[in-house]
This record gives structure tokens, sequence and C-alpha cells, in this order.
């Protein structure tokens, strides 16, 4: 649905997981909008209100004081996605296509674009709309950073701080009772979080979905440094992570989510099994959550506000159905449909997994 005339009224909604930055890229959106004659209306939980109709307008002061909050004003939802709607009929899940309630509710605020600030899950459902007559404008968010069109996408770097710390932390419990700690962290198909917290917070073994590891490879390397005099290891894991010849830990299947898989526990088998195959004790920490909470660094912020900021230059120039990118030090737009073309996995020649083996941090391969 081409913008006529000027673009006056905008849609902005946060989608899939929350994560720190985003009420940073909201205030770099709505800032700015007022320069150009904009209106903002803040789209609430995600695609759950684009589909609802729940909306409220956003001003100024509505944006004021929320650079460095984490989470979303907003609200967020990872089920909400319209095209894969569920709805529950006598005790039984049922899945509806919503698409047309949202071309309903976005004509109904008579919106000349709409921003959705996401991750792949996000960007699929926006190359969708755009196939509507939508006029969308992405804003990659994923503390995964597995999109490939973007050389990072905000979020992740809090991630990784949060990581890096807790590895600080349980550095010095391990060595004081000469334990092998294992660190579950997020990464269901990249292992990104899993090799940049690992590699900053000095992980001697670190497990990444893209690598199948080996039992043997792991217990080589915690005997390998008892015998250098350390006596204590620390091993990061993403949650994707999985043996060779195994498959990865599902904790549950949910239908009322798109990708319906949610996993977790790969930490305690890994745990279990360096125990019964080194004889030493094993203790798993899961860091979740926390992984997604609390204030965005200070790079994220940076990158949140430029990304918010460029997204409304888009708008204003009506150059639709793209995402913002940063490519080297600059942000860019790419076609949405070229962000989501391929999923960005960690390659054998990624500079940080070679640094990484230089200094002696195994992959269990």
């Amino acid at each position: 649905m081409p913008a006529k005339g000027n673009v006056r009224r905008i849609g902005v909604l946060t989608g899939g997981g929350d994560c720190p930055g985003l009420n940073a890229v909201i205030r770099g959106v709505t800032k700015p909008a007022e320069d150009y004659g904009m209106t903002v209306y803040g789209i609430l939980d995600g695609f759950e209100g684009l589909v609802e109709g729940r909306a409220k307008e956003l001003h100024n002061a509505d944006v004021s004081g929320i650079l460095s909050q984490g989470g979303t004003i907003l609200g967020s939802s990872n089920k909400g996605d319209p095209f894969h709607w569920p709805v529950e009929n006598n005790g039984k899940v049922e899945i509806e296509d919503r698409s047309a309630d949202v071309v309903k509710n976005y004509n109904a605020w008579n919106l000349d674009a709409l921003i959705a600030i996401g991750g792949d899950g996000t960007m699929h459902i926006c190359n969708k709309l755009c196939g509507l007559g939508l006029n969308i404008i992405g804003v990659p968010k994923t503390i995964d950073n597995d999109l490939e069109a973007t050389d990072v996408t905000f979020g992740h770097d809090s991630a990784v701080y949060v990581v890096t710390e807790a590895l600080d932390r349980l550095h010095t419990t391990a060595s004081s009772h000469h334990r092998v700690i294992v660190v579950e962290v997020m990464g269901r198909y990249a292992g990104w979080i899993a090799l940049h917290g690992g590699l900053a917070g000095g992980a001697d073994i670190i497990l990444i979905p893209e690598i199948p590891f080996s039992w043997e490879s792991v217990f080589k390397k915690i005997h390998e440094r008892e015998l250098m005099g350390k006596r204590f290891s620390l091993v990061c894991v993403a949650e994707g992570a999985r043996p060779e010849g195994g498959d990865i830990v599902i904790t549950e299947k949910d239908k009322k989510r798109t990708d319906p898989i949610r996993l977790g526990g790969i930490g305690k088998v890994v745990a279990d099994k360096i125990e019964e195959g080194t004889g030493r004790e094993t203790r798993v920490t899961v860091l979740g959550h926390l992984q997604r909470g609390g204030s965005p660094t200070p790079f994220d912020r940076i990158l949140s506000t430029k990304f918010g900021a460029f997204a409304i230059e888009l708008a204003a120039e009506k150059k639709f159905c793209r995402m913002v990118a940063l490519k080297g030090n600059e942000i860019k737009n790419v076609k949405i449909e070229d962000a989501i073309a391929r999923q960005k996995l960690v390659r054998q020649d990624n500079q940080a997994l070679i640094a990484a083996r230089r200094v002696g941090i195994s992959f269990g391969d």
C-alpha cells in the first residue's frame, strides 16, 4: 500500500523475545519523528497488538528516560505470528491465519508505514506482510546475532556481557573448589553468544551448535589442564549444542509458537557426562533469561539509537520493505527478503573462533 504524499503516521512494534536496547530503538524512532511531522503509534505486545487492534500514541515525553531501560515499554510476544495464530477450541490448539486482521487494523489506524523491531522470526513475518502490500521497515534485534545481513544485531553485546560477567564470577569459585563448572547459555542454532561470551570470559571449552562435539575430546581437554596443574575448568555450552551423532536437548514443544521447539538442558547433560567420564566434581549454571534482562551496554544503546533514527529516515524517504543494518561503521539498508535469505552461523574461518583455538580453547572436535 504505497504511501501517498508525505508519510505522517508510523506504527512501531517489538516482536519476539525481549532484550536490552528495544526501548532505545523506540526512543530513536519517536524523538526524530516529530521533526518529520510524523505521529508514532506504539503497537502493544508485538504482532498480537497488530492482530487484536491494541496501540497507543507515543510522544516525546513517553520515551524520555527509557534509553537505559531493558525490556520494552510496548510489551512483546513470541507467540503472536499473524500467519500462525493459535486458537484453543475444546481443549485443542488450532492454527489460524489472522493476517487479514493485520491489514484491517493497519488501515483503520491510517498508518503510512510500520517499523517492526525483531529477529529472524519477526523479519520473516515482515516479508510476508510486504507481500500483502504493507509498508514495512525492519530493525534487527536478536541476542543470537544470527541475521546475515547485518554485521551485528543489537542485544547481542548486552547478552555477551552477562555471559562474560558470569564466567568471571564462576572462575573464582571453580578455582577455589577445584571443580568443573558448566555454563549453559542461549543459542538455538547459532553459537555466537557462547563463542563471544566464552572467549571474553576465559572459558576452557566452548560447545556450539555449528560444531558437534566428541565427549572424549571434552574429557581430554580437562585432563590436559590437570596435567598442567590447573585443577578446574570452565565449559560454556550453547543450548543448541549437541554431541556427534546425538540430538539437541528439547525441554518441551509448544504448538502455539511458529517454532514449537523449546531447548534447554544440555548443560546438565554435559555436566553429568563430564563427572562420569573424568571423575571430577562438576556443577552447572543455566543463565537463561538473565541474558535478556537488564540495561543495554553502551554499544547497544548507541547502535539501537542509530537503528531507530535511520528507520525513521527510511520511512520519510518511502524506502519500504527494507531492514536497517550495520555494515562496518555505517548504518545501511537491505531488502528484508535478502536479510532472511540465510541464517548467520559460526563458520570455521571466523576470526573469533580461530583466535579461541590459538589460545587453547577447545570446541570438543
